[in-house]
């Protein structure tokens, strides 16, 4: 059983450190930068000088995005909130909202070793799977 425990532990360090390194140090240069973002996107009309909220972005302590909103003129039009997977630092999970704050659709996702997206299961808001992605990644040569 000690023997078991090990080797899973030790396969989840290799993974988490595969992982990892995965992240170029542009993109951790870029996730630095946006730790405790919020940035607001404003819309000016021209004519009459009227401004609206578009979009606000939000970032977390380690810089990765945790809820983007969309907005309209009348108000929110639509919201995603991000949950990451502390291991591997990718989306595990999507919620999105709709203009009433109520929610419309949840997405999970898997992860191929190399980063790549696996797979997007679709549910409706009381949790039934709706529907199924599966990526496939084809080079050409």
């Amino acid at each position: 059983m000690k023997r078991i425990n090990l080797l899973l532990c030790l396969l989840l360090f290799t993974f988490g450190a595969m992982a990892q390194s995965l992240l170029t140090p542009e993109a951790l240069a870029k996730r630095e930068k946006r730790k405790n973002l919020t940035v607001k996107e404003w819309n000016t009309d021209s004519s009459t000088k009227t401004r609206w909220l578009d979009h606000v972005t939000v970032y977390d302590s380690q810089g990765r995005k945790t809820e983007e909103t969309e907005y309209a003129t009348y108000g929110q039009r639509e919201r995603v909130t991000f949950e990451y997977d502390e291991v591997t630092g990718k989306v595990v999970k999507e919620v999105v909202y709709n203009d009433r704050n109520r929610v419309t659709r949840i997405r999970k996702y898997e992860w191929n070793a190399d980063g790549t997206k696996a797979k997007q299961y679709n549910y409706l808001p009381n949790g039934k799977l709706y529907s199924v992605k599966v990526f496939e990644y084809v080079f050409n040569d």
